[in-house]
């Protein structure tokens, strides 16, 4: 077992908790907008977090309504989907719960979820509870646990790999839920206001969590399940990431993949991405004992004491591999074969219309961020409305943050579409290439980690970047373009093409030389460049693209082979190159 430090503040909330349970019950119904510190740290576990309105706080300071710290509470609420799958009927609840207690807007998560923005404390049982009534939850959706476990979305009915694949990922999210009663009580049961209900109840030898334990992990904990063909779920990114091996449209074994994670201080030296590494080969039949095996390891020797390191990927980086495998057989109760040689070689987003193979088709729509709104003549929040309602299609929400509309009859083909260009909605051919493959986090005004803009943010620099990209012959160039506004990276920015990760207000760090795949970080090239700056910055470099790459390589694999020092000189002539001029040919 690791070594007895002084625990961090959050580990101590959690011994004391008694099984999530806190004071929640109690501060949930009292006077104040907001809860305690700790219930703050249980409360994530328990799928939300508290926040404030950055853009109110203004108002909030000048009317005094705001409470404690003149900041102006609300929550973000967000529901664990495993694999993305829906019906209907759920998306149908998700959205009136967003129209009649959040902001009105519904917003789909980097890993297949659902995030409610903008809900006030007092809406917030109610919030939880209304999502549980259609069979969806928000327990585990954050906090030291297991978060949502990703699966690539496709319904190919005509592969089973893709069946068997979806059926782990619902055995994996099932598994390695929290079983502490704590989450009913309080929010499902409708006990909250009695407190008495809410206290815990079970004795201290009683095994609640066979799993977690009493305090829980020390971290965040992200599982993945893809394909090789397929690494749509950004398998090198996930504390544990599971690469079906395939024989005969037959899934056989795993790759085990281990220590991605991408937060990062940047004054923490000590802090830094990674990448996924491979530990080892898993049958089948035995996949679900071996991830059972990594995360009781990192439960027990993780960092309990600093959580900037308490991570997967720290343990791995202070112990090393080949002990870290060491310790998974110990646990298992097995040897394990080392990793079979496949490896990630294909992306796909899933757009556009595709064959099921049982004579129905499905239709990826690109939303752009995730964010499901009304505004303007954008509809697409109406436009999901109308769907549902009258369609009743299954749903699949991608890694992406996009939406696939499954089981749609051939018939009914137009009709969808029909549906998409009546709501102002584009449908996914008209979208650009660097649009489609872009994406951002939540950030300002909602975000508490945040340091500058993301979400708001990125579309104007696409726009941008679709005027330079053309101009260049680029258009159909795809390469991945990822901003965050801080250097958490929950977008997952370092191991994309173009990353941008906010440095300061208004200012981003620009990496490049990450690829598609997914399975490489890219490096720092250039830092603290205003926003206004970033597609200016990215323009000498796609032109050194356009005129030095090989034969069919990607942008991220050109910047990789270049590197940051090489680029550099590159956009240091280009800049001397295109340089106004008077009419005596000297630089203006």
């Amino acid at each position: 077992m690791a070594t007895e430090e002084k625990l961090n503040p959050v580990e101590e909330a959690k011994v004391h908790s008694k099984y999530l349970r806190g004071e929640i019950g109690k501060e949930l119904h009292d006077e104040n907008g907001f809860f305690g510190k700790d219930s703050v740290h249980l409360l994530k576990t328990h799928g939300t977090y508290q926040q404030d309105d950055r853009d109110a706080r203004a108002a909030s300071r000048a009317s005094g309504e705001g409470g404690k710290g003149e900041k102006a509470f609300i929550f973000m609420v967000r529901t664990r989907v495993p694999g993305g799958k829906m019906t209907s009927e759920q998306m149908l609840a998700e959205l009136s719960i967003c129209d009649e207690l959040g902001n009105g807007t519904l917003r789909i998560t980097t890993r297949q979820g659902l995030q409610h923005h903008g809900v006030p404390k007092n809406t917030l049982q109610e919030t939880i509870r209304r999502i549980n009534e259609c069979k969806l939850t928000t327990l585990a959706a954050c906090g030291d646990v297991n978060r949502n476990v990703m699966c690539c979305p496709a319904p190919h009915y005509f592969d089973p790999v893709h069946t068997q694949l979806q059926a782990l990922t619902d055995r994996l999210a099932e598994h390695f839920k929290p079983k502490t009663e704590a989450y009913y009580d309080i929010w499902v049961r409708d006990t909250g206001k009695n407190e008495e209900a809410c206290v815990y109840t079970h004795g201290e030898d009683e095994v609640v969590e066979p799993i977690y334990g009493r305090t829980y992990l020390p971290r965040k904990f992200k599982m993945a399940v893809g394909l090789p063909g397929d690494n749509c779920v950004d398998l090198y990114a996930n504390d544990l990431g599971l690469m079906a091996i395939c024989e005969s449209f037959n899934v056989v074994g795993y790759n085990v993949l281990v220590g991605g994670g991408f937060g990062v201080t940047p004054a923490a030296k000590k802090t830094f991405p990674a990448v996924a590494k491979r530990l080892c080969y898993a049958p089948a039949d035995r996949v679900l004992q071996v991830a059972e095996a990594v995360v009781k390891v990192q439960r027990d020797y993780g960092n309990r004491a600093d959580r900037k390191v308490a991570r997967l990927k720290y343990l791995i980086h202070e112990r090393g591999l080949e002990w870290f495998r060491d310790k998974v057989e110990e646990y298992a109760g097995f040897r394990t074969a080392d990793p079979h040689p496949e490896d990630v070689w294909g992306f796909d987003d899933h757009l556009g219309w595709h064959e099921q193979g049982d004579g129905r088709w499905y239709y990826g729509l690109n939303v752009e961020n995730g964010r499901i709104k009304d505004e303007g003549n954008f509809r697409l929040k109406t436009a999901l409305y109308t769907i549902c309602r009258t369609m009743a299609l299954d749903l699949r929400l991608t890694s992406h943050q996009s939406i696939l509309f499954c089981n749609v009859a051939p018939e009914r083909r137009d009709e969808l579409q029909q549906i998409f260009r009546d709501h102002g909605v584009k449908l996914s051919h008209e979208i650009s290439t660097v649009r489609r493959w872009s994406m951002a986090c939540v950030a300002w005004p909602t975000c508490g980690l945040s340091i500058t803009e993301a979400e708001r943010a990125l579309p104007g620099v696409i726009d941008q970047l679709e005027r330079e990209l053309a101009k260049l012959g680029l258009s159909r160039e795809a390469f991945t373009v990822r901003m965050t506004g801080c250097p958490n990276g929950c977008a997952r920015p370092y191991n994309s093409d173009v990353g941008l990760v906010g440095k300061s207000a208004g200012k981003y760090t620009v990496l490049l030389g990450g690829r598609l795949l997914g399975d490489r970080l890219n490096f720092v090239y250039k830092d603290s460049i205003p926003e206004a700056d970033v597609v200016p910055t990215l323009v000498p470099v796609l032109s050194y693209f356009k005129n030095e790459r090989n034969a069919n390589e990607t942008f991220g694999d050109f910047c990789h082979r270049k590197g940051a020092a090489d680029l550099a000189a590159w956009a240091e002539q280009y800049a001397a190159a295109t340089k106004p001029t008077n009419g005596n040919g000297h630089a203006v």
